[in-house]
């Protein structure tokens, strides 16, 4: 490498001349190079191990940047232009790339509005509610304090959706609050707005739209924590149980690896959601078997009509199905002549069989089943019928017995209060009294039976086994149009799992 060196600085001091600018430096490295070779050889082998050395060789060979020639470029460059504000030209941005930026109007810092989004809580006050919303007022949480439309109907209130408008200073300019706590259609809308005159606040109501919203999960542990990790509301996940309940039995049937896709309705107001609607369609797969339902009748929108001609035959086929109800995508009802369980949610602690009683301890046949709940949950009679029993009665405490026809009697016991009376006609799903521990009862429990000509007969397979109907041959085109358009939409909700996994 010193060889090279010495030999290069020889080149270039014999192809110039001592006159050239440069001629004494290399003169007097050569001479360095002559008196030193041992030491300067041992300096250029340390910079290259270090990665210095190839660097500073390459940068002194290069030509100087002094030497270079300079030319300058002129483009034309077509200039931005800026809307002008009224009384003022407009400026553009630019004019040539040798020309400086115009100077661009600053934005009215006085006109810029700032927008926040919360949902109340019913521990909140004036000010935690303000401050949660980044605003510092205090002539606004002096308003909303005193102001009785404010007080009544947002201040402790939990679950409302807000909406702030707030001036860069943090300001209060408009206050909207929204919900839907009726079954109307539509929603209530509170609003708190600056005016010339100060603060003013309004109620005002408006009418709730439906939009579809698709959602998917796979069971971990339980319904409810994979409903949770698919982000949907509970009420839903107590529609899509309701609807497979008498195919899946959610407390003990489950299994890790099963999976569900839903599409349902989610009402808003002001394009915020408001509550969920009915769930339109659902896919339920339990261990390896597919499960499939749609509603069909009335709904919150017609979301689900695939074209013009379906939702007009819609309206006709509504008049014909006012309540509405479940079915397969083939056209089977799932609504069966009994529900499965007379609860909601439970977990059944007593079947049908031999036991050990409780309170006598002695082996008899156990001629219902118990539901374990808490006390005040509600009982609802599993199917259409006239009470023909409400009241106090032995062991039974509290309980009420449906006749259903057919000479097919059910019996609800240990009931903590009673909604109905003796000769009352209720209906599938009717709330008829809550869970207690009236009588013969170690515990808050719902004793239930199912009669038919006076004898005990199993509820749980009895549930199974009643029939269904299918859908009519009327309504059955009208049918099979809406049921395609649900393929699409589960396939859809699956497809978004799929594609989060991946």
């Amino acid at each position: 490498m010193l060889h090279l060196q010495q030999a290069f600085i020889e080149d270039y001091l014999l192809s110039n001349g001592p006159t050239h600018p440069r001629h004494a430096f290399f003169a007097s490295a050569q001479h360095a190079i002559q008196s030193h070779p041992k030491q300067l050889a041992a300096l250029i082998a340390a910079l290259a191990l270090s990665g210095a050395g190839g660097a500073f060789a390459i940068a002194s060979m290069a030509p100087d940047a002094g030497d270079l020639p300079v030319r300058q470029v002129f483009e034309p460059v077509e200039p931005l232009q800026l809307q002008a504000t009224p009384g003022q030209p407009i400026q553009p941005l630019a004019q040539s790339v040798t020309g400086s930026l115009a100077q661009v109007p600053a934005p009215d810092a006085a006109a810029l509005t700032l927008y926040r989004s919360d949902v109340s809580r019913t521990s909140d006050t004036a000010d935690t509610l303000l401050k949660r919303l980044g605003i510092s007022d205090a002539a606004a949480a002096a308003f909303l304090r005193t102001d009785a439309t404010v007080r009544q109907s947002l201040l402790g209130r939990g679950g409302r959706s807000m909406t702030a408008e707030a001036t860069p200073a943090n300001t209060l300019l408009k206050l909207t609050a929204r919900w839907s706590t009726q079954d109307d259609g539509n929603f209530t809308r509170l609003v708190v707005q600056q005016t010339p005159h100060g603060l003013k606040s309004r109620l005002e109501t408006a009418p709730l739209v439906a939009s579809t919203r698709f959602a998917s999960g796979t069971i971990q542990s339980s319904l409810f924590a994979a409903t949770d990790e698919a982000r949907l509301p509970d009420s839903v996940a107590v529609q899509v149980a309701e609807i497979f309940s008498a195919d899946i039995d959610f407390h003990r049937a489950l299994r890790k690896g099963d999976r569900f896709s839903i599409t349902y309705e989610a009402l808003e107001g002001d394009g915020e959601p408001l509550r969920s609607g009915r769930v339109m369609s659902a896919e339920f797969v339990n261990n390896g078997k597919t499960y499939q339902a749609m509603w069909f009748g009335p709904s919150a929108s017609n979301i689900h009509a695939a074209a013009s001609g379906a939702a007009a035959s819609a309206g006709k086929g509504a008049q014909n199905t006012p309540k509405g109800a479940y079915y397969t995508l083939d056209g089977k009802s799932l609504r069966r002549a009994y529900l499965a369980s007379p609860l909601e949610f439970s977990r059944v602690t007593s079947g049908f069989k031999m036991r050990l009683h409780p309170i006598f301890q002695t082996w008899k046949a156990h001629l219902g089943v118990d539901y374990a709940a808490p006390t005040g949950t509600p009982v609802r009679s599993i199917g259409d019928g006239v009470v023909e029993f409400a009241g106090v009665q032995s062991g039974f405490g509290n309980v009420v017995f449906v006749n259903h026809g057919k000479e097919n009697t059910t019996v609800y016991a240990h009931l903590s209060k009673i909604n109905v009376l003796k000769g009352e006609k209720v209906s599938q799903s009717q709330t008829i009294g809550a869970v207690g521990s009236t009588g013969w009862a170690t515990g808050p429990h719902l004793h239930f039976e199912f009669r038919i000509n006076g004898v005990h007969q199993d509820p749980l397979t009895l549930a199974l086994n009643n029939e269904t109907a299918p859908v009519t041959a009327a309504l059955k085109q009208q049918f099979d149009i809406l049921s395609s358009s649900n393929r699409i939409a589960l396939a859809a909700a699956a497809s978004m799992q799929r594609a989060t996994a991946q």
